[in-house]
């Protein structure tokens, strides 16, 4: 087997790693080099085992290599890894669309595939626009919040509400209006955002095509959660005024938030809804836009068509292993088992307010998190020092600057979160001493 040695130094000279400075990576990084990954674990080359704390940038909601996920992916690479879908369909497909449509929230019947979080997100925007297209209308600006991310693609960044990630392409991106965060630390409750939101919705609707959200939980932006009253007026708003509301739940659907949607908490159907990351339990790049009739309907009419798609857009292989995640879902009644651990990870990040440098804590199903620092953002530093203490200790807890966060897969077992959230309360006592 190649040496460690030889992996690093294969890849500091020609690998550009994601959100990575790397000026100070190539001179400085010790990175974890792994050789293989099961269940909740990822494992380095030496064989050293690290408890996945994030579940690899929240994909894995499974844990890795489960077993019936790898056995659906080897019977359908046997039959048929991959075909277009334009005028073309087949079983994976198909039955994929019709399952999840099963699982939506209501009014949620029909199914666009992509290959990840960012392009799920950037088909909303288009059929958003194009909807107004084929209506007549002219709403082109879109209504995010601050502090939101929804994927790397141009129109995605104009979505971005972290302005470290959109300032580099400011003069390139379409109209975004962002409206105050109701998960931000200074809002309890979210009302004075809910106020600004509806307002501006009233005010400017005839302008907007579409508003754009993370329900309940806007990840990147630091685990900022939000009531679920929240939600529920902004979609009674966005309908009052002809506006159509995108629910990016790439994060927070498939159970992260303790309920198939974030969206069931505050029980309200989006007009479009955007899935990724755990659809395909960390196994491909899959993802799909759930479109609403309403929404559906103008393209139903004469030659109207939606110039877009990818050329593995409904990939059989990440299709077929799909379709296994909610037979999993089903057959394993996942969202019934995670309810524990929900209030394991509740009690805990309750319990680490007290812990010293602790500035706040929430939790919301299956996350929970902490802040460091009072308003540092993306680029504090105290968080990745508590990262180090993890790393020593056998955790991968990758920080969101100064925001310390468990996004673990959901079948972690009791006792491997329990070795989790002690490492996490130990790295932060670390820091303080």
């Amino acid at each position: 087997m190649i040496s460690r040695e030889a992996i690093v130094r294969a890849d500091k000279a020609h690998v550009w790693h994601p959100y990575t400075a790397m000026g100070r990576y190539v001179v400085d990084a010790a990175p974890l080099v792994l050789e293989r990954a099961e269940g909740s674990y990822l494992v380095d080359v030496d064989g050293r085992r690290y408890l996945d704390a994030n579940a690899s940038w929240w994909v894995a909601v499974l844990g890795h290599g489960h077993p019936r996920l790898v056995e659906a992916l080897r019977r359908q690479a046997e039959r048929m890894p991959h075909v277009a879908l334009a005028g073309i369909t087949h079983e994976p497909a198909a039955l994929l669309a019709a399952e999840l449509a099963a699982v939506a929230p209501p009014g949620l019947g029909r199914v666009f595939f992509s290959d990840d979080g960012s392009t799920a997100v950037e088909a909303a925007m288009k059929m958003a626009l194009h909807y107004r297209h084929l209506r007549g209308e002219r709403r082109r600006r879109f209504v995010a919040l601050d502090g939101a991310f929804h994927g790397e693609t141009l129109g995605c960044t104009s979505l971005g509400g972290v302005e470290l990630f959109r300032r580099p392409f400011a003069d390139m991106v379409v109209e975004c209006v962002h409206a105050p965060s109701p998960g931000s630390g200074e809002d309890s409750g979210g009302a004075r955002a809910l106020e600004a939101m509806i307002e501006l919705v009233e005010a400017e609707g005839e302008s907007i095509a579409a508003v754009v959200v993370e329900p309940l939980v806007q990840g990147a932006s630091g685990m900022r959660v939000y009531p679920a009253s929240y939600l529920a007026e902004l979609a009674r708003t966005c309908r009052a005024h002809d506006v159509l509301w995108i629910a990016d739940e790439v994060f927070t659907g498939y159970g992260r938030t303790g309920t198939m949607w974030a969206c069931e908490r505050a029980g309200v159907s989006p007009d479009l809804l955007c899935t990724a990351k755990g659809f395909s339990g960390g196994m491909l790049p899959m993802a799909a836009t759930l479109v609403s009739e309403r929404v559906f309907a103008p393209f139903l009419e004469g030659d109207a068509t939606f110039h877009y798609g990818h050329s593995y857009c409904g990939n059989p292989l990440g299709a077929a292993v799909a379709r296994e995640v909610l037979a999993v879902f089903r057959e394993e009644r996942v969202l019934d088992a995670i309810q524990p651990r929900c209030r394991a990870i509740a009690e805990a990040f309750e319990r680490f307010r007290g812990l010293p440098g602790v500035v706040r804590t929430r939790s919301l199903g299956m996350i929970g998190a902490l802040d460091l620092t009072e308003g540092s953002g993306y680029l504090g530093t105290v968080g990745w020092r508590v990262y180090e203490e993890a790393r020593r200790r056998g955790a991968w807890l990758r920080p969101l600057g100064d925001t310390v966060y468990v996004t673990p897969p959901l079948t972690i077992s009791s006792d491997e979160l329990d070795e989790l959230l002690a490492i996490v309360e130990a790295s932060v006592r670390a820091i303080a001493s």
